[in-house]
């Protein structure tokens, strides 16, 4: 309702020059205390417009507005940075709310953006969409709009003005950054389009959404993929702008990036936001999470035919293919498999060069010296995205197109999300990735040859034991192959990183120690030798001590006999229990055995050899 969008809200629509006549009223409860009237006159002889009338009262009763004399502009409903943040994330619903409230009750909304790499002309482009836009939005009977195309002195809609100015999107030449955040137009366009699904003719408002440029040097990589992910939720049809050709990068980041609004759909869903109140309902039918995505290559040199326009979309399609088509690499194959498991719809369109006159700093929008071939892609480009409204894509959640007011719920509960960075993985650069994952390499890899060499002497199948300096010193042999092995991996990336890395190989491999320390220890025969000589003296004296009893003693003394008897239990009991005892270090014992035996030949051996050597 109106109410969920900007509060104390009274608003009058009228439409001029629709087909038909009707009278609408909507109901008290979506515009709060007031109603809204929707009225249609036939008349022919004013021009086709709609007309937005609304006025917005504060608690205080002391604000109010009038749409209907505003001027258009972009109204930013994204910003980057604060007094204490310069990297900030902020959701302006205000504003995001007066320019969906001028939308009429129940009609559905294409929302079309543009993304990519700073300066590469996306403010530019959209300037041009509003220019096609106002030139369109009039009404006029689909089955001319080519004838209408051209006015009464032979001109095309491109070619009604001299120069394109800078009154739309703020863009300019240059180097430096233009747009931050993300922008919306302030009054929306309306078209009316044929319903795909019914046949029947349907009034569709647009919306255009500015982005700020990607990799702008300002903007870190967290920030970028919020921007993208935001920008790819709220449209209906994303435009990625990329500049010469589509690199594997532009593919990697798309997938990456839209990633990101795939884990804030499903996390919107999980946590039924206002959002998620919506998702009963609008499962009508299954689709993928996005709707279309455009890849529109700028300044393309490779057109084999570059005078017959319909030649020239063949030659897009096919390299559209080309670039998509399965790959081998499996990374290379997950990266497309990821694109086109998240829209429904994955299209290209190819731009010539606008001319060498349009690059420098001073251009200010002549259109005069823009190349001919240019506006020809160019009006068959918003052929493709508008075609008088026949093309335009609804924007739909689960399967179900939106009205203004679900939009706003929708683009609320998901910019609060990015706003506040709800359970999203950190997005870093490409470099630091690398790093890092060069980093655990060199980690996995020392730790795992550490362990091959310890496993030889002191791991769990060893049954020999080693004195505590000799498997001190083979740890320190290990160590040190293994952090040359580390150093001569880990050399990418930053150098605190790898330090950081480095320490934390080495305090694994030292807790690895202490677990070898402790198997050989449980191999030492002689660990807990008072185990077995506190027994074995008792029981030597409880024999000792019977013998002396049975020697010395009468045989007809009861006293004698007791006491022999009682010696005799002792040391029996000692003796079950030491061969018990001994069965658990069996092969402890037998190696010592073995090893004293050994000792004993080479002695033996030794002091042979000496008298042979003296005789």
């Amino acid at each position: 309702s109106g109410t969920e969008l900007s509060g104390k809200v009274a608003t009058v629509y009228t439409l001029r020059e629709l087909p038909g006549s009707a009278t609408m009223s909507t109901s008290e409860e979506a515009v709060g205390t007031a109603s809204s009237e929707k009225k249609v006159d036939g008349s022919s002889n004013e021009e086709p417009a709609l007309v937005v009338e609304s006025a917005k009262l504060d608690d205080g009763g002391t604000e109010s507005w009038d749409t209907g004399d505003e001027t258009a502009r972009p109204v930013q409903i994204i910003s980057v940075g604060n007094e204490t943040d310069k990297y900030a994330f902020t959701f302006h619903e205000e504003r995001l709310n007066s320019v969906l409230t001028k939308i009429p009750p129940g009609w559905k909304v294409s929302v079309i953006s543009v993304v990519g790499a700073f300066r590469t002309g996306k403010s530019f482009l959209l300037s041009w969409f509003l220019r096609y836009l106002a030139y369109h939005s009039k009404g006029v009977d689909k089955s001319k709009i080519r004838e209408e195309d051209l006015g009464a002195d032979g001109k095309k809609w491109y070619e009604q003005f001299q120069s394109l100015g800078n009154d739309g999107f703020d863009w300019r030449g240059g180097a430096e950054r233009n747009t931050t955040g993300i922008w919306m137009w302030s009054h929306p366009s309306f078209l009316r389009r044929s319903n795909p699904e019914t046949g029947e003719d349907e009034d569709v408002a647009v919306v255009l959404v500015d982005t700020q440029g990607m990799f702008d040097h300002e903007t870190t990589m967290s920030l970028t993929a919020s921007i993208f992910g935001l920008s790819t939720l709220l449209s209906s049809y994303q435009i990625y702008n990329v500049d010469k050709r589509i690199q594997e990068d532009n593919l990697q980041q798309l997938a990456l990036f839209s990633e990101y609004g795939r884990m804030a759909l499903r996390e919107e869903e999980a946590d039924g936001g206002e959002g998620g109140s919506q998702k009963k309902k609008t499962a009508l039918r299954p689709s993928k999470p996005f709707q279309r995505i455009e890849f529109l290559v700028r300044d393309w040199q490779n057109f084999e035919e570059d005078e017959d326009l319909d030649l020239m979309e063949s030659e897009m399609d096919e390299y559209l293919q080309q670039v998509i088509s399965d790959r081998d690499a499996a990374d290379l194959k997950d990266t497309r498999s990821q694109i086109t498991s998240c829209f429904d719809k994955v299209s290209c369109f190819l731009f010539c060069h606008p001319g060498f006159a349009v690059t420098k700093k001073k251009y200010t929008g002549d259109v005069n010296v823009i190349e001919p071939t240019f506006l020809l892609l160019l009006d068959r480009f918003c052929e493709r995205v508008f075609n008088g409204g026949d093309n335009l894509v609804p924007k739909a959640i689960h399967g179900r197109d939106l009205t203004a007011v679900e939009l706003g719920a929708f683009i609320k509960a998901y910019a609060k999300m990015f706003e506040k960075g709800a359970r999203f993985p950190k997005a870093t650069t490409m470099l630091e990735a690398t790093s890092a994952t060069n980093n655990t390499n060199a980690t996995n890899m020392s730790i795992g040859t550490y362990k091959v060499k310890m496993d030889m002497v002191a791991g769990p199948q060893c049954d020999s034991y080693l004195k505590p300096s000799e498997l001190e010193e083979i740890h320190k042999k290990a160590v040190s192959e293994c952090v040359k092995m580390f150093d001569s991996v880990a050399t990418f990336g930053n150098r605190r990183n790898i330090k950081l890395a480095r320490e934390n190989t080495l305090r694994k491999i030292n807790d690895d120690f202490e677990l070898y320390n402790k198997l050989n220890e449980g191999r030492n025969p002689l660990a807990g030798i008072e185990t077995y000589l506190i027994p074995m003296t008792i029981a030597i004296l409880s024999f000792v001590l019977r013998w002396i009893a049975d020697s010395t003693c009468s045989s007809w003394s009861q006293t004698c006999r007791a006491g022999s008897d009682v010696l005799s239990h002792i040391y029996s009991v000692v003796f079950f229990f030491l061969m018990i005892v001994g069965t658990t270090k069996t092969k402890q014992i037998m190696g010592v055995f073995g090893r004293v035996q050994a000792a004993v030949a080479a002695l033996s051996s030794g002091s042979s050899s000496g008298k042979l050597k003296t005789s």
